[in-house]
Parts: structure tokens; C-alpha cells; sequence
């Protein structure tokens, strides 16, 4: 039966949803070898806990991309209990899939896979609320960390060596490189960030491919399948179980970590205890929001921040939510004349001028796409990069929804080229603002506080104008000039960020940096070793408790750091093992 009128188009739009639906999810149990309970029976919904055996030789908290090759790799020895606040990603088409990898980020519902928060700065954010952590919602490049990193942290290197590979034969990929970066890397070595180092996992100066938890049908494959790994006799997991706070014996000379609280997805209050077994321990690995803030609600961290919420003081420690960092991110976006091909970060210029360079194209640029996302700086998501930071309200994002309904879709047709502070020196803090784990701390950046990061934006942008300008692009593009004005006249109303102009002017690209940043969620910091632990990420002051993920870097790792925090994990795993058990460990 033909629908005609204005109910045609709602009609289509229903239809084209449940079509979608329907492809999605055939794919997604094709792709991942039939039903994702029985290749991971351990993984339960957190109100079925009081089924399960009282005490665990390790309790981790948060199974994200830290928390789930921990538990994979302690699980071959001890029984482990790893509780997770968010869901499976198995079967979630937003998270499984690239060409929805924005869509995560812009659902600020509460079973979203991503949690919205706003910095005090003004910059729109998320975190991960899913099994699998960052590695469900983020662009899914993987490179490592460079040498110097790994010394710098005091790693044992040949076991580093053994570590990635580990995580790199389970879920990552070589991408197929998409057209806009092949641009992307024919421009950079025209410009002079060279030499071409191929494609490699290795952090060197120069161009190069890095690799992608993306396969070749756009599926993303997540930390959450390092689980596969697992000893599934050894190993529960729970999802939809939020921590409350852990639990302390304070009636000796230091606190011991004893056990966790828990809510489960029903709201009901569970407890999870520690076996009193020598060795037995709760890490928490929740990432750089999570952990601090979990830290402080079970009374570990400044005093005064602690009373002022009544929560009982277990520790006094005026670092812990200390030394947060993000690396602020510009970007400049490319118009074309034509469709381009959807990709996420594949190609990477390393530069000795402090910045990193990265691309995106294609979201967002088909006709009957009514909101238009475009991905990396997608409007949807906060990323209002033509809107100063304190700006960028949910006000002003409503109003662009509006307004761009009137935006020809070709608006939306390019990609953008990336510019991304390597080693930022501003540094924030987290503090508390109620004592609901569910509540997002109150969080500062402080980006291009320290005059250094403002300078290398201002370098970083004047590259992305060569590359803009390079012929490969000019090449790709393939717009005379009367087409390229109005292509930009539209992508000004559309609040997409330009090649801003006199860029000769170091004053005028200042204001530009400061005006366009926006994150690309590589944050970091809030429980640095030698503040909050020692460098074998036990915590200061408290017996029987760890922090293991990226809250304790005091720098991001590589160009991505997602690779160096599994690998982390991976290695600290082992090296527990190795330390209780000795020859016995067996890895």
C-alpha cells in the first residue's frame, strides 16, 4: 500500500529505521560468532550477585579498557570479581559499528554508553558507562607509546614488549586506508612532516598508518573482548552494578581495604568482600574520572573537600583528583564538492613542534540525514567550534538543530583535519559535588593555562593551513573557485570550523585556540604516581588497594594512549601474578 502526503515521510523514516535495525543486528550476531552469552557466560546482570561465592582474590572496579584485561589475566590464577556501572556492548549497534560512532557520543539518555559532562571550562565531554570502557566510544586508532614513555615510567621494557602484542593479536586491526587519509598523508610528507614510516604500532617522528580496533566491515572490537581470554571458572563479571564505595577496616595503623558496595540495576544494595587471603586486593580501574572520584567517596582524599559532604575520612590525601589533564584538540574543516568516505583517525603526522595531526571525513553528509552529525567535532556532541567554550550551552546546541534544518546537506560534505596538543602542561582538578556515584565531580581542565600549549596551537594550526593548502588536497577537493565560496559561505552557517583568517597573526591564532577548543577525550591525571600511589600502583597509605588505568598518568601515552593503557593492564596483571606466585605464574 502506497502512503502519500505529509505522512509519507514519517512512514519512510519508520520504515528506514526498522530496515536498519534489523541489518544491524544480524551483523552483529554474525560478527560475533553466535551469542555473546556463550562465549562469555561469566557476565551477569548485578542483581543476580547473591547466587555467587562471598569472597574474590581481587575485586576490580570499573571494566573498561584498564579494568577488563586485568580481570582477564589475574582470572588465570585467582578468582577475580570484576563490577562494571555500565552494559554489554555485544549487541549495541551505536557502539559496534564506526559509522555510528557518533551517535554514542550525542545520546545523553541514561542507558547511553557514554556519560555527558561539561568541564567548568566550557567544554563538552564524556566518559564511558559501558563493558569495554573508552575503547566502546572512542575513534579506534591504536599506537603505542614511544621508548622514552616507557622508561620515563620505569616499565620493565621486555615485558612491555610481550604486553602489546597480547592485546594487538586479539582486537586490532591494519586499516583500509580511506581516500581523505591518503590525502591526509600525502599532504603531511609534502609539507615536510616526514619521513613516510609506513604503517606500524610504533610511536616515531614522521608520518605513518597506525592500527584500528575497527576491522574491514567497520565492526569495533573492544577491550571487552580480551575477556575471551579469561579463565570463565575464575571469573565473574557484573554489569549494571554501580560502586558506591569501597569498603575499609580502619582498626589497625593503616586502613585495609576489605570489600565493595554496590548498587545493582534494580537499585539494591549488595556487598562484595575480599578474601583475607595474603595478597588479595581491590583495584580500582575506572579511568581518570572514575577513580579519583570513586577514591573520594569511599573517604579517600582532602580533608576538608570530604567533611564538607560528610563522608567519612578514611585517608587524608590532598592529590587524589590532583593534576588532571586533557589534550585540547582545533580542527579545521575541508568542504568538497562531492560525497566523501567515511573514516575515523588512521593516518597520524608525529611533529617535533609538540603537535600531533589526525583526520575525519564523511559523517553526517547524506541528504536525508536530519541531524547531520559529522563525527569528531559533530555540533550534536557540544563540539560548537565556532562557539567560544562558555558559550556552548544546551541552549545554543538546540538552536543549531533548528537552524540548520534550512543548511543544504552539501554543507556537510568533507572531513576535518585534526590538530592536537601532544604533551599539554595546563593542568586541573576534580572535586566533589554530591556523594551520588552516578553524578558526574566537578571537573577543570584549565586548557592553555600554561602560555607553552598556547604556542604549540598556534604552530599546529599554521600546519593544518599548509596541508589545506597542499596540492594533494586542493587535488582532492577538485573545487574551482566559485564552487569553494559558497562551500564555505555554508559551512560558516552551519557553525562548522574554517581555516581561520591572518594567520600571520600569532595574536589572532591564539584567540582562535582558545575559542575552538574541544577534546578528543585522551584526559588524564588525578592519581599520579608518587601523590595518590607508589610506582607499583599501590595506593599510599592503605594496605590491600591498587590503581590501574589512566588516572595515573601524569602524560598521555602516544599519539591515542588507549593502546598503552590495555598494555598497562596487561603488564601489571602479570607482574602481580608474578609477585605472588613466582615461577608458578606461568606467563
Amino acid at each position: 500500500m502506497a502512503v502519500v502526503g505529509p505522512l509519507s515521510v514519517i512512514f519512510n523514516l519508520l520504515l528506514s529505521l526498522l530496515v536498519c535495525h534489523l541489518h544491524f543486528t544480524i551483523l552483529i550476531q554474525a560478527g560475533g560468532e553466535g551469542r555473546w552469552e556463550d562465549k562469555y557466560p561469566f557476565i551477569r546482570e548485578a542483581s543476580t550477585f547473591s547466587s555467587f561465592s562471598d569472597s574474590y582474590d581481587y575485586i576490580i572496579v570499573g571494566g573498561g579498557t584498564a579494568g577488563c584485561p586485568l580481570a582477564a589475566t589475574l582470572s588465570t590464577k585467582f578468582r577475580v570479581l570484576l563490577v562494571e556501572r555500565g552494559g554489554v556492548p555485544f549487541t549495541n549497534a551505536n557502539v559496534s559499528f564506526m559509522q555510528n560512532f557518533h551517535i554514542s557520543l550525542a545520546d545523553t539518555s541514561s542507558t547511553s554508553a557514554s556519560q555527558f559532562f561539561v568541564s567548568t571550562d566550557g567544554v563538552f565531554n564524556s566518559r564511558a558507562r559501558i563493558l569495554g570502557g573508552a575503547t566502546c566510544i572512542n575513534a579506534g586508532f591504536y599506537t603505542r607509546a614511544a621508548p622514552s614513555y616507557i622508561e620515563k615510567a620505569g616499565w620493565d621494557s621486555k615485558l612491555v614488549n610481550e604486553s602489546y602484542p597480547w592485546v594487538e593479536k586479539q582486537i586490532v586491526q591494519r586499516p583500509n586506508l580511506a581516500p581523505w587519509q591518503e590525502a591526509v598523508r600525502e599532504s603531511l610528507l609534502e609539507i615536510g612532516i616526514s619521513p613516510f614510516n609506513g604503517f606500524t604500532y610504533d610511536h616515531i617522528y614522521g608520518t605513518k598508518v597506525g592500527g584500528t580496533i575497527f576491522d574491514h566491515y567497520g565492526r569495533r572490537h573492544s577491550a571487552a573482548e580480551l575477556l575471551a581470554s579469561a579463565n570463565p571458572n575464575k571469573l565473574d563479571v557484573l554489569v549494571h552494578a554501580t560502586v558506591q564505595k569501597i569498603d575499609f577496616d580502619t582498626s589497625g595503623k593503616k586502613p585495609r581495604a576489605v570489600g565493595v558496595i554496590f548498587k545493582d540495576e534494580n537499585g539494591k544494595e549488595h556487598k562484595a568482600f575480599l578474601s583475607t587471603r595474603k595478597g588479595s586486593e581491590i583495584i580500582v580501574s575506572s579511568g581518570a574520572i572514575g577513580s579519583p572520584h570513586i577514591l573520594m567517596l569511599s573517604g579517600i582524599g582532602p580533608k576538608a573537600e570530604l567533611e564538607k559532604l560528610n563522608i567519612t575520612v578514611v585517608l587524608d590525601n590532598k592529590f587524589v583528583g590532583q593534576g588532571m589533564s586533557d589534550n585540547p584538540l582545533n580542527t579545521i574543516f575541508i568542504p568538497t564538492n562531492r560525497p566523501v568516505e567515511q573514516s575515523l583517525i588512521q593516518t597520524v603526522g608525529i611533529t617535533k613542534k609538540g603537535v600531533y595531526i589526525e583526520a575525519s571525513s564523511g559523517f553526517g553528509q547524506s541528504g536525508d540525514s536530519i541531524s547531520c552529525h559529522h563525527g569528531v567535532a559533530s555540533a550534536e556532541i557540544g563540539q560548537l567550534s565556532t562557539i567560544p567554550p562558555k558559550q556552548r550551552t544546551v541552549e545554543a546546541i538546540e538552536a543549531y538543530r533548528r537552524s540548520k534544518k534550512n543548511i543544504p546537506h552539501e554543507a556537510f560534505m568533507g572531513g576535518f583535519i585534526l590538530e592536537k596538543i601532544a604533551l599539554p602542561l595546563s593542568r586541573g582538578n576534580i572535586s566533589l559535588v554530591t556523594t551520588n556515584p552516578d553524578d558526574n565531580p566537578s571537573i577543570t581542565f584549565n586548557y592553555f593555562s600554561h602560555p607553552r600549549d598556547l604556542k604549540r596551537c598556534v604552530d599546529g594550526i599554521r600546519i593544518v593551513e599548509k596541508i589545506a593548502k597542499s596540492k594533494h588536497f586542493t587535488n582532492f577537493t577538485q573545487c574551482n573557485k566559485e564552487t569553494l565560496d559558497k562551500l564555505l559561505n555554508m559551512s560558516v552557517q552551519a557553525n562548522v570550523n574554517l581555516i581561520p583568517k591572518h594567520t600571520h597573526n600569532t595574536e589572532s591564532l591564539e584567540q582562535f585556540c582558545k575559542d575552538t577548543v574541544i577534546t578528543i577525550w585522551h584526559y588524564h591525571g588525578g592519581c599520579l604516581v608518587g601523590k595518590v600511589i607508589a610506582p607499583d600502583h599501590k595506593v599510599l597509605g592503605v594496605h590491600r588497594l591498587r590503581v590501574i588505568d589512566g588516572s595515573t598518568f601524569k602524560e598521555s601515552p602516544g599519539t591515542n594512549p588507549q593502546a598503552t593503557v590495555m598494555m598497562m593492564a596487561r603488564y601489571m596483571g602479570v607482574k602481580i601474578l608474578r609477585e605472588r606466585l613466582g615461577k608458578a605464574a606461568g606467563l
